[in-house]
Protein backbone atom coordinates (compact mmCIF):
# COMPACT_ATOMS: atom_id res chain seq x y z
CA UNK A 1 0.00 0.00 0.00
CA UNK A 2 1.08 3.61 -0.18
CA UNK A 3 2.84 5.54 2.80
CA UNK A 4 2.10 9.31 1.86
CA UNK A 5 4.87 11.74 3.13
CA UNK A 6 4.95 15.31 4.11
CA UNK A 7 6.19 15.82 0.73
CA UNK A 8 3.72 13.52 -1.72
CA UNK A 9 5.88 10.90 -1.58
CA UNK A 10 5.25 7.30 -0.68
CA UNK A 11 6.36 4.05 -0.01
CA UNK A 12 4.87 0.76 -1.00
CA UNK A 13 3.64 -1.46 1.16
CA UNK A 14 1.12 -3.79 2.27
CA UNK A 15 -0.62 -3.47 6.04
CA UNK A 16 -2.47 -5.95 7.62
CA UNK A 17 -6.52 -5.57 7.83
CA UNK A 18 -7.52 -3.38 11.17
CA UNK A 19 -10.88 -4.45 12.03
CA UNK A 20 -13.20 -4.52 8.84
CA UNK A 21 -10.89 -2.87 6.05
CA UNK A 22 -9.39 -5.39 3.46
CA UNK A 23 -6.14 -6.69 3.49
CA UNK A 24 -2.72 -5.26 1.43
CA UNK A 25 -5.62 -2.17 0.61
CA UNK A 26 -3.48 1.30 0.48
CA UNK A 27 -3.89 3.36 2.99
CA UNK A 28 -1.65 6.83 3.72
CA UNK A 29 1.26 7.41 5.89
CA UNK A 30 4.27 8.51 6.41
CA UNK A 31 7.71 8.17 4.41
CA UNK A 32 10.29 9.88 2.47
CA UNK A 33 13.85 10.19 3.05
CA UNK A 34 15.52 12.00 5.98
CA UNK A 35 16.68 15.70 6.07
CA UNK A 36 19.25 13.81 8.76
CA UNK A 37 20.94 11.20 6.66
CA UNK A 38 21.90 13.40 3.43
CA UNK A 39 25.23 14.41 4.27
CA UNK A 40 27.20 15.17 1.06
CA UNK A 41 23.86 14.59 -1.06
CA UNK A 42 21.77 17.11 -3.03
CA UNK A 43 18.23 16.21 -2.72
CA UNK A 44 15.41 17.76 -5.10
CA UNK A 45 12.42 16.86 -4.51
CA UNK A 46 12.34 12.58 -5.34
CA UNK A 47 15.42 12.75 -6.66
CA UNK A 48 19.05 12.42 -5.54
CA UNK A 49 22.38 13.23 -6.93
CA UNK A 50 25.87 13.65 -4.82
CA UNK A 51 28.56 16.38 -3.96
CA UNK A 52 32.18 15.64 -5.24
CA UNK A 53 33.00 13.02 -3.94
CA UNK A 54 36.36 10.63 -5.58
CA UNK A 55 37.08 8.16 -3.43
CA UNK A 56 35.49 5.84 -1.05
CA UNK A 57 35.23 8.30 1.99
CA UNK A 58 33.15 10.75 -0.21
CA UNK A 59 30.44 8.47 -0.45
CA UNK A 60 27.17 9.13 1.33
CA UNK A 61 23.88 7.24 2.15
CA UNK A 62 20.19 8.57 2.50
CA UNK A 63 17.08 6.65 4.41
CA UNK A 64 13.38 7.05 4.79
CA UNK A 65 11.99 8.99 7.52
CA UNK A 66 10.69 5.72 8.82
CA UNK A 67 11.30 2.05 8.81
CA UNK A 68 9.20 -0.70 7.17
CA UNK A 69 6.22 -1.55 9.78
CA UNK A 70 7.07 -4.47 11.28
CA UNK A 71 3.99 -6.43 9.77
CA UNK A 72 3.41 -4.60 6.46
CA UNK A 73 3.60 -7.92 5.00
CA UNK A 74 5.06 -7.19 1.56
CA UNK A 75 6.85 -3.75 0.90
CA UNK A 76 8.42 -2.56 -2.30
CA UNK A 77 10.14 0.69 -3.95
CA UNK A 78 11.98 1.19 -6.70
CA UNK A 79 14.56 3.24 -7.92
CA UNK A 80 15.39 4.38 -11.53
CA UNK A 81 18.70 5.73 -12.58
CA UNK A 82 18.92 9.28 -14.04
CA UNK A 83 22.46 8.69 -14.67
CA UNK A 84 25.55 6.72 -13.71
CA UNK A 85 27.61 9.22 -13.17
CA UNK A 86 31.34 8.86 -13.87
CA UNK A 87 31.45 5.63 -12.18
CA UNK A 88 28.14 4.29 -11.33
CA UNK A 89 28.75 3.39 -7.72
CA UNK A 90 25.21 3.40 -6.39
CA UNK A 91 24.41 0.85 -3.87
CA UNK A 92 20.05 0.55 -3.75
CA UNK A 93 18.98 -1.25 -0.27
CA UNK A 94 18.08 -1.16 3.39
CA UNK A 95 20.00 -0.02 6.70
CA UNK A 96 18.80 -0.20 10.32
CA UNK A 97 18.49 3.38 12.59
CA UNK A 98 22.42 4.09 13.64
CA UNK A 99 24.17 2.65 10.60
CA UNK A 100 26.75 5.39 9.13
CA UNK A 101 25.07 6.85 6.51
CA UNK A 102 28.42 8.29 5.24
CA UNK A 103 29.27 4.87 3.64
CA UNK A 104 26.84 2.85 0.53
CA UNK A 105 24.09 0.45 1.81
CA UNK A 106 25.81 -2.90 2.95
CA UNK A 107 28.85 -2.27 3.43
CA UNK A 108 28.67 -1.70 7.50
CA UNK A 109 26.28 -4.34 10.15
CA UNK A 110 22.64 -4.10 9.71
CA UNK A 111 23.26 -2.58 6.14
CA UNK A 112 21.96 -4.30 2.97
CA UNK A 113 22.65 -3.34 -0.55
CA UNK A 114 23.07 -4.14 -4.39
CA UNK A 115 25.64 -2.25 -6.10
CA UNK A 116 25.06 -0.76 -9.49
CA UNK A 117 29.40 -0.83 -10.57
CA UNK A 118 29.74 -4.79 -9.65
CA UNK A 119 26.29 -6.47 -9.46
CA UNK A 120 27.16 -7.62 -6.47
CA UNK A 121 25.16 -7.66 -2.79
CA UNK A 122 26.54 -6.43 -0.04
CA UNK A 123 25.31 -7.98 3.06
CA UNK A 124 26.95 -6.18 6.84
CA UNK A 125 30.27 -6.70 4.82
CA UNK A 126 32.45 -4.86 2.74
CA UNK A 127 32.92 -8.08 1.21
CA UNK A 128 30.21 -8.07 -1.51
CA UNK A 129 28.77 -11.60 -3.16
CA UNK A 130 28.01 -12.00 -7.05
CA UNK A 131 24.16 -11.25 -6.89
CA UNK A 132 23.24 -9.71 -10.30
CA UNK A 133 23.51 -7.69 -13.13
CA UNK A 134 25.52 -4.07 -12.80
CA UNK A 135 22.76 -1.08 -13.72
CA UNK A 136 23.15 1.92 -15.50
CA UNK A 137 21.76 5.08 -16.94
CA UNK A 138 17.72 4.34 -17.86
CA UNK A 139 17.72 1.53 -15.57
CA UNK A 140 15.22 0.59 -12.88
CA UNK A 141 16.03 -1.02 -9.97
CA UNK A 142 13.30 -2.58 -7.45
CA UNK A 143 13.43 -3.66 -3.57
CA UNK A 144 11.37 -6.11 -2.32
CA UNK A 145 11.25 -6.65 1.51
CA UNK A 146 9.18 -9.56 2.31
CA UNK A 147 8.45 -9.22 6.17
CA UNK A 148 6.91 -12.89 5.97
CA UNK A 149 9.61 -15.02 5.12
CA UNK A 150 12.34 -12.02 5.72
CA UNK A 151 13.80 -11.95 2.58
CA UNK A 152 14.52 -9.57 0.66
CA UNK A 153 14.74 -9.53 -3.30
CA UNK A 154 15.55 -6.89 -6.50
CA UNK A 155 14.04 -6.31 -9.76
CA UNK A 156 15.38 -5.03 -12.54
CA UNK A 157 13.55 -3.56 -15.46
CA UNK A 158 10.16 -5.47 -14.19
CA UNK A 159 11.84 -9.06 -13.66
CA UNK A 160 12.97 -10.63 -10.18
CA UNK A 161 16.90 -11.11 -9.22
CA UNK A 162 16.20 -13.69 -7.18
CA UNK A 163 16.81 -13.87 -3.24
CA UNK A 164 19.42 -11.30 -2.34
CA UNK A 165 19.22 -11.82 1.69
CA UNK A 166 17.56 -14.27 3.80
CA UNK A 167 16.91 -13.62 7.86
CA UNK A 168 16.16 -9.82 8.13
CA UNK A 169 16.67 -7.95 11.03
CA UNK A 170 12.97 -5.81 11.96
CA UNK A 171 12.71 -2.27 11.59
CA UNK A 172 14.95 -1.47 8.31
CA UNK A 173 14.70 1.80 6.24
CA UNK A 174 14.80 1.71 3.04
CA UNK A 175 18.52 3.63 2.13
CA UNK A 176 20.06 5.08 -1.19
CA UNK A 177 23.78 5.61 -1.48
CA UNK A 178 25.80 7.64 -4.18
CA UNK A 179 29.96 8.82 -4.81
CA UNK A 180 30.74 9.56 -7.57
CA UNK A 181 29.86 12.74 -9.67
CA UNK A 182 27.57 12.92 -12.23
CA UNK A 183 24.97 10.12 -10.22
CA UNK A 184 21.84 11.05 -10.38
CA UNK A 185 18.77 8.40 -8.93
CA UNK A 186 15.44 9.26 -9.11
CA UNK A 187 12.83 7.31 -6.25
CA UNK A 188 9.36 5.85 -7.03
CA UNK A 189 7.56 5.34 -3.42
CA UNK A 190 4.82 4.56 -5.01
CA UNK A 191 3.77 7.88 -6.84
CA UNK A 192 3.64 6.34 -10.55
CA UNK A 193 2.89 2.60 -11.35
CA UNK A 194 5.91 0.78 -10.41
CA UNK A 195 7.37 -1.07 -13.59
CA UNK A 196 7.56 -4.14 -11.48
CA UNK A 197 4.16 -6.35 -10.62
CA UNK A 198 3.75 -6.02 -7.08
CA UNK A 199 0.54 -6.55 -6.79
CA UNK A 200 0.72 -10.01 -8.65
CA UNK A 201 3.56 -11.02 -6.29
CA UNK A 202 1.25 -9.87 -3.55
CA UNK A 203 -1.33 -11.72 -4.38
CA UNK A 204 0.24 -15.06 -4.94
CA UNK A 205 1.41 -14.64 -0.89
CA UNK A 206 -1.96 -14.08 0.09
CA UNK A 207 -3.07 -16.87 -1.55
CA UNK A 208 -0.40 -19.04 0.01
CA UNK A 209 -1.54 -17.86 3.75
CA UNK A 210 -5.00 -18.18 2.93
CA UNK A 211 -3.79 -21.91 2.38
CA UNK A 212 -2.43 -22.29 5.47
CA UNK A 213 -5.27 -20.90 7.32
CA UNK A 214 -7.63 -23.37 5.23
CA UNK A 215 -5.46 -26.32 5.99
CA UNK A 216 -4.71 -25.56 9.72
CA UNK A 217 -5.04 -29.74 11.19
CA UNK A 218 -7.98 -29.63 13.40
CA UNK A 219 -7.33 -33.50 14.56
CA UNK A 220 -9.20 -35.32 16.71
CA UNK A 221 -10.99 -32.17 18.28
CA UNK A 222 -13.04 -31.85 15.09
CA UNK A 223 -16.14 -32.94 16.37
CA UNK A 224 -15.82 -30.95 19.90
CA UNK A 225 -15.37 -28.00 17.32
CA UNK A 226 -18.62 -28.44 15.08
CA UNK A 227 -20.71 -29.02 18.72
CA UNK A 228 -19.37 -25.56 20.00
CA UNK A 229 -19.90 -23.95 16.29
CA UNK A 230 -23.72 -25.41 16.06
CA UNK A 231 -24.04 -23.62 19.51
CA UNK A 232 -22.83 -20.56 18.30
CA UNK A 233 -24.69 -20.49 15.33
CA UNK A 234 -28.02 -21.28 17.46
CA UNK A 235 -27.25 -18.55 20.01
CA UNK A 236 -26.66 -16.21 17.24
CA UNK A 237 -29.82 -16.75 15.41
CA UNK A 238 -31.79 -16.36 18.76
CA UNK A 239 -30.10 -13.24 19.81
CA UNK A 240 -31.22 -11.68 16.34
CA UNK A 241 -34.87 -13.26 16.51
CA UNK A 242 -34.88 -14.89 13.55
CA UNK A 243 -36.82 -17.15 15.62
CA UNK A 244 -38.11 -19.42 12.37
CA UNK A 245 -34.21 -20.19 11.24
CA UNK A 246 -33.69 -20.77 14.69
CA UNK A 247 -36.08 -23.27 15.85
CA UNK A 248 -35.70 -25.01 12.30
CA UNK A 249 -31.24 -25.44 13.03
CA UNK A 250 -31.93 -26.00 17.19
CA UNK A 251 -33.85 -29.21 15.53
CA UNK A 252 -31.40 -30.20 12.77
CA UNK A 253 -28.67 -30.30 15.30
CA UNK A 254 -30.32 -31.82 18.31
CA UNK A 255 -30.24 -28.77 20.27
CA UNK A 256 -32.61 -27.20 22.76
CA UNK A 257 -33.53 -23.16 21.97
CA UNK A 258 -31.77 -21.15 24.48
CA UNK A 259 -35.11 -18.78 24.98
CA UNK A 260 -38.61 -19.63 24.59
CA UNK A 261 -39.90 -19.08 21.65
CA UNK A 262 -42.61 -16.59 22.69
CA UNK A 263 -40.01 -14.55 24.19
CA UNK A 264 -38.16 -14.62 21.00
CA UNK A 265 -41.01 -13.42 18.96
CA UNK A 266 -41.99 -10.22 21.01
CA UNK A 267 -38.38 -9.50 20.93
CA UNK A 268 -38.57 -10.08 16.74
CA UNK A 269 -41.65 -7.69 16.86
CA UNK A 270 -40.13 -4.86 18.86
CA UNK A 271 -37.24 -5.20 16.24
CA UNK A 272 -39.19 -4.85 13.80
CA UNK A 273 -41.33 -1.13 14.96
CA UNK A 274 -38.05 0.02 15.28
CA UNK A 275 -36.52 -1.03 11.97
CA UNK A 276 -39.53 0.52 10.36
CA UNK A 277 -39.20 3.83 12.07
CA UNK A 278 -42.30 3.48 14.63
CA UNK A 279 -40.40 4.21 18.24
CA UNK A 280 -43.73 5.18 20.03
CA UNK A 281 -45.00 1.55 19.25
CA UNK A 282 -42.10 0.13 19.85
CA UNK A 283 -41.51 1.99 23.99
CA UNK A 284 -44.95 1.21 24.43
CA UNK A 285 -44.88 -2.58 23.30
CA UNK A 286 -41.43 -2.80 25.58
CA UNK A 287 -42.95 -1.21 28.63
CA UNK A 288 -46.15 -3.58 28.41
CA UNK A 289 -43.86 -6.51 28.31
CA UNK A 290 -40.96 -5.92 30.07
CA UNK A 291 -42.08 -3.13 32.69
CA UNK A 292 -38.83 -2.64 34.93
CA UNK A 293 -36.36 -2.63 31.83
CA UNK A 294 -37.11 1.04 31.09
CA UNK A 295 -37.58 2.44 34.60
CA UNK A 296 -33.77 0.88 35.15
CA UNK A 297 -32.09 2.13 32.20
CA UNK A 298 -33.58 5.83 32.03
CA UNK A 299 -30.60 6.37 29.46
CA UNK A 300 -31.92 3.62 27.00
CA UNK A 301 -35.83 5.06 27.53
CA UNK A 302 -34.21 8.61 26.39
CA UNK A 303 -32.06 7.25 23.86
CA UNK A 304 -35.46 5.50 22.36
CA UNK A 305 -37.18 8.92 22.92
CA UNK A 306 -34.08 10.58 20.65
CA UNK A 307 -34.97 8.46 18.41
CA UNK A 308 -38.69 8.33 18.22
CA UNK A 309 -38.46 12.42 17.63
CA UNK A 310 -36.02 11.99 15.13
CA UNK A 311 -38.64 9.54 13.40
CA UNK A 312 -41.52 12.33 14.22
CA UNK A 313 -39.75 14.88 12.13
CA UNK A 314 -38.85 12.22 9.23
CA UNK A 315 -42.89 11.60 9.49
CA UNK A 316 -42.65 7.61 10.44
CA UNK A 317 -43.33 7.78 14.02
CA UNK A 318 -46.38 6.52 15.25
CA UNK A 319 -47.42 9.72 16.55
CA UNK A 320 -47.74 11.51 13.42
CA UNK A 321 -47.77 9.41 10.85
CA UNK A 322 -51.65 9.43 11.05
CA UNK A 323 -52.19 13.04 11.27
CA UNK A 324 -51.08 13.77 7.65
CA UNK A 325 -49.38 12.20 4.29
CA UNK A 326 -46.16 10.68 5.60
CA UNK A 327 -42.91 12.02 4.47
CA UNK A 328 -41.98 10.31 1.12
CA UNK A 329 -38.29 10.30 2.53
CA UNK A 330 -39.27 8.71 5.60
CA UNK A 331 -36.82 6.29 5.22
CA UNK A 332 -39.76 3.53 5.99
CA UNK A 333 -37.99 0.71 4.16
CA UNK A 334 -38.62 -2.14 6.22
CA UNK A 335 -42.24 -3.76 5.82
CA UNK A 336 -45.35 -2.77 8.50
CA UNK A 337 -45.14 -5.90 11.23
CA UNK A 338 -48.43 -7.10 13.61
CA UNK A 339 -48.17 -6.07 17.52
CA UNK A 340 -46.33 -8.26 19.41
CA UNK A 341 -47.51 -11.35 20.89
CA UNK A 342 -47.90 -11.47 24.66
CA UNK A 343 -45.01 -12.52 27.03
CA UNK A 344 -45.51 -15.50 29.18
CA UNK A 345 -45.58 -13.65 32.46
CA UNK A 346 -48.36 -11.02 30.93
CA UNK A 347 -50.82 -12.98 29.12
CA UNK A 348 -54.21 -12.26 28.70
CA UNK A 349 -57.53 -12.53 27.32
CA UNK A 350 -57.39 -8.96 24.91
CA UNK A 351 -53.48 -7.37 25.82
CA UNK A 352 -53.93 -3.90 24.15
CA UNK A 353 -50.84 -2.25 22.86
CA UNK A 354 -50.99 1.53 23.53
CA UNK A 355 -49.31 4.23 21.96
CA UNK A 356 -48.38 7.43 24.13
CA UNK A 357 -50.14 10.30 22.44
CA UNK A 358 -51.72 8.51 19.44
CA UNK A 359 -54.72 10.39 18.90
CA UNK A 360 -56.43 8.66 15.85
CA UNK A 361 -57.89 5.91 14.76
CA UNK A 362 -54.77 4.06 13.30
CA UNK A 363 -52.79 1.09 14.80
CA UNK A 364 -50.00 -0.58 13.03
CA UNK A 365 -50.61 1.08 10.08
CA UNK A 366 -54.39 -0.07 9.89
CA UNK A 367 -57.53 2.08 10.30
CA UNK A 368 -60.40 0.99 12.92
CA UNK A 369 -64.16 1.76 12.51
CA UNK A 370 -64.90 2.01 15.83
CA UNK A 371 -64.25 4.92 18.41
CA UNK A 372 -61.01 5.14 19.70
CA UNK A 373 -60.35 3.33 23.30
CA UNK A 374 -60.13 5.38 26.09
CA UNK A 375 -56.47 7.53 27.12
CA UNK A 376 -54.08 7.04 29.95
CA UNK A 377 -51.12 8.42 28.76
CA UNK A 378 -52.44 8.32 24.88
CA UNK A 379 -54.71 5.82 22.59
CA UNK A 380 -54.76 2.45 22.57
CA UNK A 381 -55.22 0.35 19.65
CA UNK A 382 -59.02 -0.79 18.82
CA UNK A 383 -59.45 -4.42 20.14
CA UNK A 384 -61.53 -5.65 16.57
CA UNK A 385 -61.92 -4.30 13.26
CA UNK A 386 -65.57 -3.85 11.70
CA UNK A 387 -66.19 -6.68 9.65
CA UNK A 388 -62.78 -8.16 9.97
CA UNK A 389 -61.80 -11.18 12.38
CA UNK A 390 -58.54 -9.86 13.92
CA UNK A 391 -59.21 -10.25 17.65
CA UNK A 392 -56.95 -8.47 19.19
CA UNK A 393 -53.52 -6.85 18.27
CA UNK A 394 -51.48 -9.64 20.29
CA UNK A 395 -52.17 -11.86 17.65
CA UNK A 396 -54.88 -13.68 18.88
CA UNK A 397 -58.34 -13.90 17.56
CA UNK A 398 -61.35 -13.22 18.99
CA UNK A 399 -63.62 -15.22 21.11
CA UNK A 400 -66.07 -16.26 18.35
CA UNK A 401 -62.81 -17.50 16.49
CA UNK A 402 -60.43 -18.52 19.19
CA UNK A 403 -57.25 -19.19 17.93
CA UNK A 404 -54.67 -22.36 18.13
CA UNK A 405 -50.92 -22.01 19.28
CA UNK A 406 -49.91 -23.29 15.24
CA UNK A 407 -52.16 -20.05 14.30
CA UNK A 408 -49.86 -17.94 16.48
CA UNK A 409 -46.45 -19.63 15.40
CA UNK A 410 -46.88 -19.46 11.82
CA UNK A 411 -48.01 -15.36 12.49
CA UNK A 412 -44.39 -14.92 13.37
CA UNK A 413 -42.58 -17.49 11.39
CA UNK A 414 -43.27 -16.21 8.14
CA UNK A 415 -41.18 -13.39 8.92
CA UNK A 416 -37.82 -14.10 6.97
CA UNK A 417 -35.11 -11.79 8.32
CA UNK A 418 -37.48 -8.88 8.42
CA UNK A 419 -39.71 -9.43 6.03
CA UNK A 420 -43.43 -10.62 6.48
CA UNK A 421 -45.04 -12.91 3.87
CA UNK A 422 -48.13 -13.98 5.32
CA UNK A 423 -49.59 -12.97 8.28
CA UNK A 424 -52.79 -14.86 10.16
CA UNK A 425 -54.91 -11.91 11.28
CA UNK A 426 -56.04 -11.03 8.01
CA UNK A 427 -53.25 -8.14 6.98
CA UNK A 428 -49.95 -8.28 4.71
CA UNK A 429 -48.08 -5.87 5.61
CA UNK A 430 -51.09 -2.99 6.20
CA UNK A 431 -53.13 -4.00 3.40
CA UNK A 432 -56.12 -6.83 4.43
CA UNK A 433 -56.98 -10.65 2.93
CA UNK A 434 -60.32 -10.77 4.09
CA UNK A 435 -61.78 -7.50 2.31
CA UNK A 436 -61.35 -5.03 5.24
CA UNK A 437 -60.20 -1.69 3.53
CA UNK A 438 -57.97 0.31 6.05
CA UNK A 439 -60.15 3.75 6.45
CA UNK A 440 -59.07 7.42 6.81
CA UNK A 441 -55.50 7.17 7.74
CA UNK A 442 -53.94 4.96 5.37
CA UNK A 443 -55.64 5.92 2.64
CA UNK A 444 -54.94 9.51 2.51
CA UNK A 445 -51.11 8.22 3.45
CA UNK A 446 -51.53 7.11 -0.49
CA UNK A 447 -49.95 9.48 -3.06
CA UNK A 448 -48.88 9.29 -6.31
CA UNK A 449 -44.47 8.90 -6.55
CA UNK A 450 -45.28 11.65 -8.95
CA UNK A 451 -46.27 13.96 -6.20
CA UNK A 452 -43.80 12.78 -3.27
CA UNK A 453 -42.14 15.79 -1.41
CA UNK A 454 -40.15 15.68 1.53
CA UNK A 455 -41.75 17.82 3.99
CA UNK A 456 -41.34 18.23 7.97
CA UNK A 457 -44.16 15.49 10.15
CA UNK A 458 -45.23 14.01 6.64
CA UNK A 459 -46.30 17.74 5.97
CA UNK A 460 -48.89 18.03 8.96
CA UNK A 461 -49.10 21.28 10.90
CA UNK A 462 -50.71 18.96 13.91
CA UNK A 463 -48.09 16.51 13.62
CA UNK A 464 -45.52 19.43 13.35
CA UNK A 465 -47.36 20.90 16.99
CA UNK A 466 -47.39 17.19 18.41
CA UNK A 467 -43.51 17.43 17.71
CA UNK A 468 -42.79 20.31 19.21
CA UNK A 469 -44.48 19.13 22.01
CA UNK A 470 -42.80 16.25 22.13
CA UNK A 471 -39.45 18.18 21.98
CA UNK A 472 -40.14 20.25 24.79
CA UNK A 473 -40.78 16.50 26.90
CA UNK A 474 -37.80 15.26 25.43
CA UNK A 475 -35.57 18.67 27.04
CA UNK A 476 -37.43 18.03 30.54
CA UNK A 477 -36.60 14.58 30.49
CA UNK A 478 -33.06 15.34 29.67
CA UNK A 479 -32.87 18.39 32.75
CA UNK A 480 -34.27 15.80 34.76
CA UNK A 481 -31.80 13.14 34.18
CA UNK A 482 -28.83 15.70 34.33
CA UNK A 483 -30.21 16.83 37.65
CA UNK A 484 -31.11 12.64 39.13
CA UNK A 485 -27.38 11.10 37.43
CA UNK A 486 -25.36 13.89 36.80
CA UNK A 487 -24.09 15.69 33.05
CA UNK A 488 -24.25 12.91 30.58
CA UNK A 489 -21.86 14.06 27.25
CA UNK A 490 -23.34 11.37 25.11
CA UNK A 491 -27.15 12.21 26.05
CA UNK A 492 -26.22 15.85 25.43
CA UNK A 493 -25.19 15.46 22.16
CA UNK A 494 -27.49 12.91 20.91
CA UNK A 495 -30.17 15.65 21.75
CA UNK A 496 -28.46 18.78 20.17
CA UNK A 497 -27.54 16.89 16.90
CA UNK A 498 -31.73 15.78 17.22
CA UNK A 499 -33.00 19.04 17.73
CA UNK A 500 -30.52 20.28 15.04
CA UNK A 501 -32.89 19.03 12.37
CA UNK A 502 -35.28 21.97 12.75
CA UNK A 503 -32.29 24.71 11.77
CA UNK A 504 -33.04 23.34 8.40
CA UNK A 505 -35.59 23.90 5.82
CA UNK A 506 -34.75 20.35 4.44
CA UNK A 507 -33.78 18.29 7.24
CA UNK A 508 -32.69 15.49 5.11
CA UNK A 509 -30.35 17.67 2.80
CA UNK A 510 -28.45 19.17 5.98
CA UNK A 511 -25.35 18.09 7.58
CA UNK A 512 -27.16 16.48 10.36
CA UNK A 513 -29.38 14.66 7.97
CA UNK A 514 -28.06 11.14 8.69
CA UNK A 515 -29.82 10.64 11.48
CA UNK A 516 -33.08 10.43 9.01
CA UNK A 517 -31.50 7.40 7.42
CA UNK A 518 -33.04 4.28 8.23
CA UNK A 519 -29.59 2.69 8.89
CA UNK A 520 -29.18 4.82 12.32
CA UNK A 521 -32.30 2.43 13.35
CA UNK A 522 -30.06 -0.15 13.83
CA UNK A 523 -28.02 0.35 16.49
CA UNK A 524 -31.07 1.46 18.01
CA UNK A 525 -32.45 -1.62 18.05
CA UNK A 526 -29.46 -3.40 18.57
CA UNK A 527 -29.17 -1.87 22.33
CA UNK A 528 -32.62 -2.25 22.96
CA UNK A 529 -32.39 -5.95 22.18
CA UNK A 530 -29.44 -6.43 24.11
CA UNK A 531 -31.01 -4.67 27.14
CA UNK A 532 -34.04 -7.28 26.77
CA UNK A 533 -32.10 -10.00 26.80
CA UNK A 534 -29.96 -8.81 30.10
CA UNK A 535 -33.29 -9.35 31.26
CA UNK A 536 -33.13 -13.12 30.52
CA UNK A 537 -29.54 -13.55 31.78
CA UNK A 538 -28.66 -13.90 27.93
CA UNK A 539 -25.30 -12.09 26.65
CA UNK A 540 -25.55 -8.94 25.29
CA UNK A 541 -23.66 -9.84 22.71
CA UNK A 542 -23.77 -13.22 20.59
CA UNK A 543 -20.64 -16.03 21.45
CA UNK A 544 -20.18 -16.13 17.44
CA UNK A 545 -19.75 -12.04 17.23
CA UNK A 546 -17.81 -11.91 20.48
CA UNK A 547 -15.15 -15.10 18.84
CA UNK A 548 -15.64 -12.56 15.14
CA UNK A 549 -14.41 -9.51 17.31
CA UNK A 550 -11.68 -11.56 19.24
CA UNK A 551 -10.34 -13.12 16.11
CA UNK A 552 -9.83 -9.38 14.44
CA UNK A 553 -7.95 -8.20 17.67
CA UNK A 554 -5.94 -10.86 17.60
CA UNK A 555 -4.72 -10.40 14.20
CA UNK A 556 -4.19 -6.72 15.00
CA UNK A 557 -1.63 -7.83 18.23
CA UNK A 558 -0.22 -10.31 16.23
CA UNK A 559 0.85 -7.63 13.35
CA UNK A 560 1.89 -4.92 16.11
CA UNK A 561 4.00 -7.79 17.39
CA UNK A 562 5.93 -8.18 13.54
CA UNK A 563 4.07 -11.53 12.23
CA UNK A 564 3.90 -10.38 8.48
CA UNK A 565 1.38 -13.03 7.11
CA UNK A 566 -1.43 -10.76 9.09
CA UNK A 567 -1.28 -8.91 6.16
CA UNK A 568 -2.87 -11.53 4.49
CA UNK A 569 -5.24 -12.78 6.53
CA UNK A 570 -8.64 -11.08 7.17
CA UNK A 571 -11.82 -12.42 9.18
CA UNK A 572 -13.84 -10.61 6.69
CA UNK A 573 -12.63 -12.77 3.86
CA UNK A 574 -14.11 -16.04 5.58
CA UNK A 575 -17.17 -13.98 6.48
CA UNK A 576 -18.25 -13.36 2.68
Amino acid sequence: MHLFAKSGLMLKCSFPADRCSVPCQRVKGHSTWSNHSRNHLILTGTTLQPGHGKTPKDAASVRATHPIPAACGVYYFEVKIISKGRDGYMGIGLSAQGVNMNRLPGWDKHSYGYHGDDGHSFCSSGTGQPYGPTFTTGDVIGCCVNLINNTCFYTKNGHSLGIAFTDLPPNLYPTVGLQTPGEVVDANFGQHPFVFDIEDYMSEWRTKIQAQIDHFPVGEREGEWQAMLQKMVASYLVHHSYCATAEAFAKSTDQAVQEELASIKNRQNIQKLVLSGRMGEAIETTQQLYPSLLESNPDLLFMLKVRQFIEMVNGTDSEVRCLGGRSPKSQDSYPDSPCPFSSPTHKSSCTQVSLTGFESNCCNGVSSSKAPASAHSGKTCPSSLAGGDLGSMNGTHSQQQPSTSSEVDMEVDHFTNGTTESSSNGFLNGSSTHGVEPEDCDTDMEVEPAQFKRQLCGGSQVAIEKMIHFGRELQSLSEHLRRERGKNATNRKMLRDAFSLLAYSDPWSSPVGYQLDSIQREPVCSTLNSAILETYNLPKQPPLAQAVGQAAQCLSLMARTGIGSCAFASVDDYLH
